[in-house]
């Protein structure tokens, strides 16, 4: 038990492990996680139901979407933004990995009479002969992703990207990272029973990497059958850190916002967008 114990502390190197496919193809998490995507009155997988009308009408109103128009939506979830999005008139197409949120997206668009193109698969991989004219990454899923992964991510939105299309994205600040601690946690069916239906005990390890300005939150769920980890990373950016990686992409950084909402930036709130667009001849 103590080799048990030493390991469930242990301290993996930055952007090591991934596990984020288990979170969201497992049984019973993809059902938790898609509850907590559609209750609209929590910021948890989704934004509150309030947040999203205000960020897909200004996202229309911004980027001037209408019939014509091709937009993709990188992590779609269950299609909250999307649904809302094809409302404009554009060609909308979501990405996700979830089986789960997948089918409830579909369900919904029948449900609405609108046409949405839902894929199925990770956005990692996803190549089409589509070219878009906006590209969204929200609620910070670009920060999950290590640095080569982000790297191969803004490849491939700057091949997929119409020219002079624009990227939208959201990540963490610095400010966050700064209100981030380390502890550890252990109880008995940790988040109230979240990793599973059957009992177990969990811990949560959170490390922070002040090198990297980047966490991970640990978590050893250990069942009677089993014992399994899940690795969640998160990067945290500063405009400036941030404009340098899309710049190294091959992307201009051409705002900085305080939300997808438009909101104006604060060097003091957890996070920000950014709209950049691919740099030309690159």
């Amino acid at each position: 038990m103590y080799r048990e114990l030493e390991e469930i502390y242990s301290r993996p190197a930055p952007f090591s492990r991934y596990t984020t496919g288990d979170l969201w193809t497992d049984e019973h998490t993809s059902r938790k996680m898609l509850e907590y995507h559609l209750d609209g009155s929590i910021d948890v997988a989704s934004r509150r139901t309030d947040f999203i009308d205000r960020s897909a009408a200004w996202m229309a109103d911004h980027f001037e979407l209408s019939p014509g128009k091709s937009v993709a939506d990188f992590g779609c979830g269950p299609g909250l933004y999307t649904s809302r999005l094809a409302a404009s008139g554009a060609h909308v197409t979501g990405i996700d990995f979830s089986e789960r949120s997948i089918r409830h997206a579909r369900d919904l668009s029948r449900r609405q009479g609108l046409s949405v193109d839902y894929v199925l698969g990770s956005y990692l991989e996803f190549e089409s002969e589509k070219r878009f004219d906006l590209i969204t990454m929200i609620m910070c899923d670009l920060c999950a992703l290590g640095p080569r992964q982000r790297s191969s991510m803004l490849d491939r939105f700057r091949r997929h990207l119409q020219p002079g299309g624009a990227l939208l994205l959201d990540v963490y600040s610095l400010a966050a990272f700064a209100a981030k601690e380390e502890t550890s946690t252990c109880a008995r069916n940790l988040l109230d029973g979240f990793w599973s239906a059957d009992p177990y005990f969990g811990f949560l390890n959170v490390f922070k990497y002040d090198d990297e300005k980047a966490s991970l939150d640990k978590y050893t769920i250990v069942e009677e059958a089993r014992m399994r980890v899940v690795y969640n990373w998160l990067q945290y950016f500063d405009p400036e850190s941030l404009k340098r990686e899309l710049e190294a992409g091959g992307f201009v950084m051409e705002e900085v916002l305080g939300d997808v909402a438009g909101a104006a930036y604060d060097a003091d709130a957890t996070e920000f967008a950014v709209v950049a667009r691919g740099r030309p001849g690159y």
